[in-house]
This record gives C-alpha cells, sequence and structure tokens, in this order.
C-alpha cells in the first residue's frame, strides 16, 4: 500500500519496565465525575455519566523520571490543569459488563486532562461543541503506565497536582462518582472500546489557571508521577 505522504508516527505511552510503548489509539474522558469538582463548576448530583474525546495525537507523554515540556497553547488566556487517573485499555470490547471490565485494563497512569477554559466556558455559552476547549496539541500529557496487575489497590489510592510544590488538588480514586468498571461499562456502550484506548477517569476539585515557567508535578498512589513544565 502507498500514500500520498508518509503517515505520522502513532502516538504511544512509555510502560514502566519495558522498552515497549503503549499505541494510542482513542482517548475517551469523563466529565464532572468527582462530587466536588462537580459542584465547584456549578453542578450537583450523581448525573449519568458523559464523555468527550481528544484526539490521539493529543497525547504528551512523559518517560520515567523525564519532564516534560507543554507549550502555553494559542487563543487562551486560561488554562487549567485537571490532574486524572488514567485506564490503559488492552482488550477491546463492545457492552462490557462492569463485573468484567478489569479483564480489558492493560495498565493504569497519572494524567493531565488541559483545558481552555475561557474557550470551553464561551461555547458553553452558545450551546456549541466546547472540543476547541479540549481536544488541542498536547492537552493530554500523561506519565508512564504501569500494568494492572502491579497496582492492585488503585481505586483507593490519592490523587495530587501541586503546581510548584503548591497543593493545588488533593484527593482521593475512591471517591469517583462512576468507577472504573461502571465508567467502562457504560463507555463500551456507546463505543466499541478497543486496545490503545486512554480513558481519562475525571478530576478532583481544585483544577485552576497555570502560566509559562509553572512546573506541575501530578501524581496517583503507586504510579509512576508525572511532571509538566508549561513553556
Amino acid at each position: 500500500m502507498s500514500f500520498v505522504f508518509t503517515p505520522p508516527a502513532i502516538p504511544s505511552v512509555a510502560v514502566t519496565g519495558q522498552a515497549a510503548r503503549f499505541p494510542v489509539h482513542r482517548i475517551y474522558c469523563v466529565g464532572r465525575n468527582y462530587e466536588d469538582h462537580a459542584k465547584e463548576m456549578g453542578h450537583t448530583g450523581r448525573e449519568p455519566p458523559f464523555f468527550f474525546m481528544k484526539p490521539a495525537d493529543a497525547v504528551l507523554p512523559a518517560d520515567a523520571g523525564q519532564t516534560v515540556d507543554m507549550p502555553y497553547p494559542t487563543l487562551t488566556a486560561n488554562l487549567h490543569h485537571e490532574v486524572e487517573l488514567v485506564v490503559a485499555i488492552g482488550t477491546g470490547g463492545s457492552n462490557i459488563a462492569a463485573a468484567d471490565a478489569h479483564r480489558h485494563i492493560y495498565g493504569y497512569a497519572v494524567g493531565l486532562d488541559m483545558t481552555r477554559r475561557d474557550l470551553q466556558s464561551d461555547m458553553k455559552k452558545q450551546g456549541r461543541p466546547w472540543c476547541i476547549g479540549k481536544g488541542f496539541e498536547h492537552s493530554a500529557p500523561i506519565g508512564p503506565i504501569t500494568l494492572a496487575a502491579d497496582v492492585p489497590g488503585v481505586e483507593a489510592a490519592g490523587i495530587a497536582l501541586q503546581v510548584n510544590g503548591t497543593d493545588r488538588q488533593r484527593s482521593t480514586v475512591s471517591k469517583l462518582i462512576w468507577n472504573i468498571a461502571e465508567t467502562i461499562e457504560q463507555l463500551s456502550a456507546a463505543w466499541t472500546l478497543q486496545p490503545g484506548d486512554l480513558i481519562y477517569t475525571g478530576t478532583p476539585e481544585g483544577v485552576g489557571a497555570v502560566l509559562r515557567g509553572d512546573v506541575l508535578s501530578a501524581t496517583v498512589e503507586g504510579l509512576a508521577p508525572l511532571t509538566v513544565r508549561m513553556v
């Protein structure tokens, strides 16, 4: 097969302890999946889960111990951080029951759902899609993936984000409104999940703006940390 130009490289993420990398197929994100974050965004209650997507090449992967540079994006004056547990899918499927969800998980990583909040807010007010606020280049920084078997307690892990050494977000994964298995069940009813899919499971309260020169340190207990420098 020939192409009219050379296809771009497949986006990929490092895997802890392995030379082989995890190829990215799609990036799914869960909206308002921590109660206190939902409240700070003006919503309450356990609403049905909703999803949005980022392009696969929005990933900004960091290798173990690396500080990765993220260019401050265009068109925004209000770029927000959102620290999230990321689920990496290793076995695809549709209509996956929550009880079977663990069989489809390859591993976990810590990620950031970076958001052009001003653009997102403008689109919401106009009743328009807000892809421009979420799906831009480098908007999905992610640390190395740890195999699921190596983090059996991830659903109760602490999750946190510091900016320049100061706490911004701190919670536990156990506070997810829709837990990992329920999220996979709901998501796989709408899309056929594929090996290589990443699920950003939602962010706790404390989201806020970052500026050029800021250093973001994202952690989930038991996983490789993620450090991002805004440039």
